[in-house]
C-alpha cells in the first residue's frame, strides 16, 4: 500500500484519540494507587473480587472470570493465587470437568471488597462520574457501548447480572 492511500487523522480525531489514550493510561494508575492506599489490592484484584461478589454463590469458573476481566487465563491464575494466598478467595474443581476450576469469594474476601468499595466508588465519582454533567455521563456512555460493539461484538465481557 502506497502512503499516499493511508486514511490520516484529521487534527479534531488525532486529539479525541490521544485524549482517550491519556484516560486510558493515567485513569488506571489513579485506581491502582487509591486502592493499593486504602485496600491493598491492585485494580485488577479488586476488579476480580467485585466480579465475583456480585454473583450468585460468589462463584464463577476460571473461563468466565477471565472472560468478564478482560484477561488470559495465565494472567487471571497468577493473580487468583495471590489472592488465595491472602484467604480471599479459593478455588474449587469443577465437578463435571476436572480441567476446570471455579473461582470462589470466601467470606474475607467478601469483607475486602465491602471495605474497598466506598473508597473505589468515591474516586470513580470525583474522576469521571462527577466531573460530567448527566448529558455528557449519557454519551460517554454511549461512546462506549458504540466501541464495545466493535471489541466484543458477542459481549462476552458483559457480565449477565447488568441490565
Amino acid at each position: 500500500m502506497e502512503d499516499s492511500d493511508q486514511q490520516w487523522l484529521t487534527a479534531g480525531q488525532r486529539l479525541a484519540w490521544l485524549d482517550m489514550v491519556r484516560v486510558l493510561t493515567v485513569l488506571p494508575a489513579a485506581l491502582d494507587a487509591q486502592l493499593d492506599r486504602d485496600a491493598g489490592l491492585s485494580f485488577f484484584e479488586y476488579h476480580v473480587l467485585s466480579m465475583l461478589s456480585e454473583t450468585s454463590g460468589r462463584s464463577l469458573r476460571m473461563s468466565r472470570l477471565a472472560q468478564l476481566t478482560s484477561s488470559s487465563l495465565s494472567r487471571l491464575s497468577n493473580v487468583v493465587k495471590r489472592l488465595e494466598g491472602r484467604g480471599l478467595l479459593r478455588r474449587d474443581p469443577d465437578p463435571a470437568d476436572r480441567r476446570a476450576s471455579f473461582a470462589v469469594l470466601t467470606d474475607a474476601g467478601m469483607a475486602a471488597v465491602e471495605r474497598a468499595a466506598p473508597g473505589h466508588v468515591a474516586v470513580v465519582r470525583g474522576l469521571v462520574v462527577d466531573v460530567l454533567d448527566p448529558d455528557r455521563l449519557r454519551c460517554l456512555h454511549a461512546a462506549h457501548q458504540q466501541i464495545l460493539a466493535g471489541l466484543d461484538p458477542t459481549a462476552r465481557t458483559r457480565p449477565e447480572w447488568i441490565d
